[in-house]
C-alpha cells in the first residue's frame, strides 16, 4: 500500500513539475506580428487572406453528409432482416427510404440542389 502511495505522489510531483516548467518556458508575446500574418509557402500574400465562400457548395456538402449518414443507417438493415419478420422489416425500411425521398424532393423543390440561381 505504501508503494502505491509513493508512486502516486511521485507521478503527481513529476506532472506538476513538468507543467510548471512548460508554462515558464512557453511564455510568448501576445501580439507577435510574424505569427499574426497569414502564411503562404513562405511568401507574404498579395491579396486578402479571406476568400469568398460559396453557399451552394456548403449546401451540397451538407446534403452529401446527411445522405452519407443515412446510408450508414441503411446498411445494417440487411443483417436485421435475418433476425426479424420480413413484413416488419419491409415496413420499416420502406418508411425510412420514403422519408429520404421526401427530403430529397423538398430540397429539390426549394432549389437547394440547383447550382445556378
Amino acid at each position: 500500500m505504501m508503494l502505491i502511495m509513493v508512486s502516486m505522489l511521485l507521478s503527481l510531483t513529476i506532472s506538476i513539475l513538468l507543467m510548471t516548467v512548460c508554462s515558464i518556458i512557453s511564455k510568448k508575446s501576445k501580439n507577435n506580428h510574424e505569427k499574426m500574418t497569414p502564411f503562404e509557402c513562405g511568401f507574404d500574400p498579395k491579396s486578402s487572406s479571406r476568400m469568398p465562400f460559396s453557399m451552394q457548395f456548403f449546401m451540397v456538402a451538407i446534403i452529401f453528409l446527411i445522405f452519407d449518414v443515412e446510408i450508414v443507417i441503411i446498411l445494417p438493415t440487411i443483417k436485421i432482416m435475418q433476425m426479424s419478420e420480413i413484413n416488419m422489416w419491409f415496413m420499416v425500411t420502406t418508411t425510412f427510404i420514403l422519408i429520404l425521398l421526401l427530403g430529397l424532393y423538398h430540397e429539390w423543390k426549394n432549389g437547394i440542389l440547383e447550382w445556378k440561381n
